[in-house]
């Protein structure tokens, strides 16, 4: 088994949470509510990991997350 991250945010303007796994084409999807969209991205990642079956060692692996500070 392989451990992946996924980064969710709260989107105000459809009223729904979003996900994506980094670096994996096609791993994104939305729902209402946390416990959905986990169960979207699983499903959404193993249709994802399929296709990439034979390359799977070669994806881009998470590092961290950094703030990044701008003036507005």
């Amino acid at each position: 088994m392989k451990t992946f991250t996924a980064y969710m945010e709260w989107d105000s303007e459809s009223k729904l949470y979003v996900g994506i796994i980094p670096g994996i084409p096609g791993a994104h999807t939305q729902a209402a509510t946390l416990d959905e969209l986990h169960k979207n991205l699983q499903e959404v990642f193993q249709l994802c990991l399929e296709e990439l079956r034979e390359s799977i060692e070669d994806l881009p692996q998470f590092v961290g997350l950094q703030q990044i500070e701008v003036p507005v």
